[in-house]
């Protein structure tokens, strides 16, 4: 599969997009300023997109994914993507919603695989007592994330 790249800076680093023909397949921060590759479509709308939710203009992602992974990791993920803009649930209710409390730390793991960072909201998701627990990105980046969407909420 060819690979397509992108990306943009933000306060929050460099947000790195990768994608194939017509989906996006990875959307990850990078400390360095990442190599310029060949960019398509798809990879293009995806960093506007992202540049919109940044400029506080976007709630919802509507480019197309490629989720690869078990069949469990994209349930998760795509249940990910149902909590709203601004919104947060916890790792229990996650489970929950996937039909069982005892999945809790398989939902955890899931979560923590996501390759699409913000476009499938992993950051929305917080411990049980609202800590900030688990992101692959840095904790620093999911504080900022939770906070850049809770003042975004009312301004749309």
């Amino acid at each position: 599969m060819e690979i397509f790249s992108n990306y943009i800076e933000s306060e929050l680093g460099f947000i790195v997009i990768r994608g194939g023909i017509d989906k996006i397949i990875s959307v990850s921060f990078e400390d360095n300023e990442p190599e310029a590759g060949e960019t398509n479509q798809v990879v293009d709308e995806c960093k506007s997109q992202l540049q919109e939710y940044f400029a506080g203009s976007r709630k919802v992602f509507s480019v197309p994914l490629d989720l690869q992974g078990t069949d469990f990791q994209v349930d998760v993920w795509q249940e990910l993507m149902k909590i709203p803009f601004g919104e947060v649930i916890t790792y229990t209710s996650l489970a929950m919603r996937m039909g069982n409390i005892k999945k809790l730390r398989a939902v955890g793991m899931a979560n923590s695989k996501n390759p699409i960072g913000i476009i499938i909201p992993c950051h929305r998701v917080v411990g049980k007592n609202g800590s900030l627990v688990g992101y692959g990105g840095g904790l620093w980046r999911k504080k900022w994330l939770l906070e850049f969407e809770s003042q975004k909420l009312n301004l749309f």
